[in-house]
């Protein structure tokens, strides 16, 4: 049986803020992942840009209707040795400031809630009672620690 080339794969995950500069993370199901916080997202497609696959991963995901702005930064996330993703972070606004996430793949994602930076580090740093963190979003704040005044500087 001929083993399989592991293969470099492109996530995309939409930043999405509310006027208190709150993100929307949801609890990720039955993938790489499980049980972590992560941004709406997923793979990019053949022949798609970053942005458009920010809003349409949005929409499937959570209902809401995005517009994608602007590509804020990238993470290069090992998962081990067969698993290697380029994460894209995009910035998005919602078209309609008071429509709010849904579970619509509740398979993929157990809830949808409006979470701060100081919430996701607090999550990182392991703190009693918060979920563990996706890691891209890890990475993103390692590698990027600038990443609020990038994203407040774009809103």
């Amino acid at each position: 049986m001929a083993t399989q080339t592991p293969v470099v794969r492109v996530g995309v995950a939409a930043v999405i803020q509310d006027a208190q500069g709150r993100m929307v993370l949801g609890i990720r199901k039955g993938s790489h992942g499980d049980g972590q916080w992560q941004f709406p997202g997923g793979h990019l497609e053949m022949g798609e840009s970053p942005l458009a696959c920010a809003e349409r991963e949005t929409l499937e995901e959570t209902g809401l209707v995005v517009r994608a702005e602007k590509l804020v930064t990238v993470t290069n996330d090992v998962f081990g040795p067969s698993k290697h993703y380029i994460t894209l972070f995009v910035l998005c606004r919602r078209a309609d400031e008071a429509q709010e996430p849904q579970v619509l793949e509740p398979h993929k994602c157990a809830c949808w809630e409006w979470k701060s930076w100081a919430d996701v580090r607090a999550a990182i740093a392991g703190e009693q009672g918060q979920a563990k963190v996706f890691l891209p979003i890890v990475n993103l704040l390692r590698d990027h620690p600038e990443i609020e005044a990038l994203v407040e500087a774009s809103c």
